[in-house]
């Protein structure tokens, strides 16, 4: 068994897209209508063939209260790796990423966490 998609739950999907592409670097995989949504996936440059991201519209109150209540909390919706935090964090900051934590170690691992525009915070990690 492995993980094929992974989502996370976006305020409005075009808004996701571009931000995860023209910011953060992904690549647009999958974008098919579903319903009055689109099933909208990223993948990483670096595997094409990879896990997606699944941009999920959060349509349902369920889902906002969720997305809400990580935020309210501080809570990252989801983690990506990177190679060098330092190097990650200084080119998104120079695209106008907002951060709301630096690089910090934590333990093995030093992470930063960002908002991504979409409802979510996001974090960095380099092990």
């Amino acid at each position: 068994m492995k993980i094929v998609v992974t989502s996370v739950f976006v305020e409005d999907q075009d808004k996701a897209l571009k931000f995860y592409t023209e910011k953060l670097g992904f690549v647009k995989k999958q974008d098919f209508p579903v319903g009055e949504f689109k099933w909208l996936t990223v993948v990483s440059p670096e595997d094409r063939n990879g896990t997606e991201l699944l941009l999920e519209p959060n349509d349902n109150p369920v889902a906002k209260e969720y997305q809400k209540g990580l935020v309210a909390q501080g809570i990252p919706a989801t983690s990506f790796g990177v190679a060098d935090i330092e190097d990650e964090y200084n080119r998104l900051k120079a695209l106008g990423v907002t951060f709301i934590m630096k690089p910090t170690q934590i333990g093995r691992v030093k992470v930063a966490v960002f908002d991504d525009t979409c409802g979510n915070l996001i974090q960095i990690a380099e092990q």
